[in-house]
């Protein structure tokens, strides 16, 4: 009798757990769905208009340099470039000495130990060095921000989904939370050192606003400083710092394009003299 039903336990085996996998398929019942506030309340970024978008786009030099001034005056405090020489500057319009007084403003560390403070050495940069950083370390630029870390600001146009208009968004996006979110969310808080902003991806960001009134800035240009206009511009510098090279690349493509309609047509020609006149 065992010899018999032997050969039988192997298949039934496979059919119950055959069974029992379409049983949790499609039969189980599922969990709930988690609705979010985060989910609901969070806005994508702000359509705003850049010189340099579309296969022909360039940089605004003017803005790149308003842009320049805010970042200097506003979200320098917090934020590195640590990728960005200010020898760099020039490509946007700056003149060698006004880039060479530009980097007499910041201070970088020497291997020398200055021997009254025990602290390392400093000495005003040049233009060949890169943006210093704000802080010494990770540690120190946490205990600095509520143990928040600024991010870097050398690729963040490139690093964030958006990019520029993401970013320009963020900064002037800050607003009290909503009374419907309040409603629909009773359990829903901003927790102390937060600050509600519906353009980040959880609505509460430790950066507190940066930028918190018109005219924060005074720009040489006699543009006026708008909140909305110091966003656009610092986004747009941030955009070139992470990617110099766009009109280049801009400018081979084009190239290239015109290359392969050249080619294409020489090639079809060729393809009508060789057959012309020829029967298949």
């Amino acid at each position: 009798m065992l010899r018999f039903f032997a050969p039988l336990i192997a298949p039934l085996v496979g059919l119950l757990f055959v069974c029992a996998l379409l049983w949790a398929v499609f039969m189980a019942p599922s969990a709930p769905a988690v609705h979010l506030a985060s989910e609901e309340y969070h806005l994508p970024p702000r359509g705003i208009h850049y010189s340099f978008e579309g296969p022909l786009g360039k940089y605004d030099d003017r803005q790149l340099q308003r842009g320049f001034q805010v970042y200097k005056e506003v979200c320098s405090a917090c934020h590195s470039m640590r990728l960005v020489a200010f020898r760099d500057l020039e490509e946007i319009g700056f003149s060698k000495p006004e880039v060479k007084a530009i980097a007499k403003n910041w201070q970088v560390e020497t291997p020398s130990i200055n021997p009254d403070t025990g602290e390392p050495a400093t000495r005003k940069s040049l233009p060949s060095d890169f943006i210093p950083p704000v802080y010494a370390n990770e540690t120190a630029a946490r205990a600095a921000n509520n143990n928040a870390l600024p991010p870097d600001m050398s690729l963040l146009a490139k690093a964030r989904e958006g990019g520029p208009a993401y970013i320009a968004s963020l900064v002037t996006g800050y607003e009290d939370v909503p009374p419907a979110l309040k409603k629909e969310f009773p359990d829903f808080t901003v927790p102390p050192g937060l600050h509600f902003n519906p353009y980040f991806a959880n609505l509460n960001i430790a950066m507190p606003p940066p930028l918190v009134s018109d005219g924060q800035v005074t720009y040489s240009d006699g543009t006026p400083a708008t909140k909305a206009q110091m966003a656009t511009d610092v986004s747009a510098f941030l955009m070139w710092a992470a990617e110099p090279k766009l009109e280049n690349r801009h400018r081979t493509g084009l190239a290239v394009l015109a290359y392969l309609v050249i080619a294409t047509l020489l090639a079809f020609g060729a393809y009508r003299s060789v057959w012309h006149g020829k029967k298949h």
